[in-house]
This record gives C-alpha cells, sequence and structure tokens, in this order.
C-alpha cells in the first residue's frame, strides 16, 4: 500500500490532447413538419325569462283594466335535457282597446313578446395548423 501512495507521488501530471476536427467547412440541415387539427363544437342558447307586453297609439283608449304582473301562466320547456319553466302572460287578461272618436284616423300598435327560448346558435368546425420548420446551419474553420 505504501509503494501506490509513493507511486503516486511520483506520477507526473496528465496532459490533454487538443481534440483537432478532420473537416474544414460543412453544411447541416434539418426539416420539421407538424399538423393540428382543432375540432370545435359551440353551443349557445339564450332564453328570455320575462315577457314584455306594451300598446301605443293615437285616438285610442283601453277598457281601465291593466295587467297584473306576477299573475300568469307558468311554461316549461326542456332542451337537449335541461329543463326550464318560467311566467308568461295570461293574454286573455291584457286590456281591450277602443277608438275614442270614430271616424277619424287613429293608429294603435300592441306588441307581446313572451318567455322562452329565443336562439340556439350551434357551430361545428374543424380548423388544420400546419407548421414547417427548415433550418440550416453552415459552419467552417
Amino acid at each position: 500500500m505504501r509503494w501506490v501512495a509513493a507511486l503516486v507521488l511520483f506520477a507526473g501530471a496528465a496532459s490533454a490532447v487538443p481534440v483537432v476536427p478532420n473537416f474544414r467547412s460543412g453544411t447541416m440541415t434539418s426539416k420539421t413538419e407538424s399538423t393540428t387539427l382543432i375540432n370545435e363544437q359551440i353551443r349557445s342558447v339564450n332564453y328570455a325569462t320575462g315577457y314584455t307586453y306594451s300598446a301605443s297609439g293615437s285616438n285610442i283608449q283601453h277598457s281601465g283594466s291593466s295587467i297584473v304582473p306576477g299573475a300568469g301562466i307558468t311554461q316549461t320547456q326542456t332542451v337537449d335535457g335541461v329543463t326550464s319553466s318560467w311566467t308568461g302572460l295570461e293574454l286573455q287578461d291584457k286590456p281591450t282597446w277602443s277608438i275614442v272618436n270614430l271616424g277619424e284616423s287613429f293608429q294603435f300598435v300592441e306588441s307581446y313578446s313572451g318567455p322562452g327560448l329565443e336562439t340556439t346558435t350551434d357551430i361545428t368546425r374543424t380548423t388544420s395548423v400546419q407548421s414547417v420548420t427548415d433550418t440550416v446551419s453552415v459552419f467552417g474553420p
């Protein structure tokens, strides 16, 4: 064991041998291609949760009865497994209208928009994204 330690003490320093490439110049090329398919399905369902009743005009009058808020008919609708309920207007409870001065011109507009499904939007699309990367490396002495 002592002679190994003595051998280590007298061993010379290690020296590195330089690495010299045996080429002068060159090029390296690489190409990477990828394609991604994106499938999307978008669904939007919009509901009106109440009702709107309006009446306007000239040379008209209503019977004096008014619509009682909250009194109405309950409706239920199921779309794609989702059940929704809302209360709409009982149309027989709306006011009646009459012309004030018979024989004269008049104007009358009455509109009712009830609760329920307003719009359904379905969008299905597939997008293909292609990516190409070309790389060229040039090296020399």
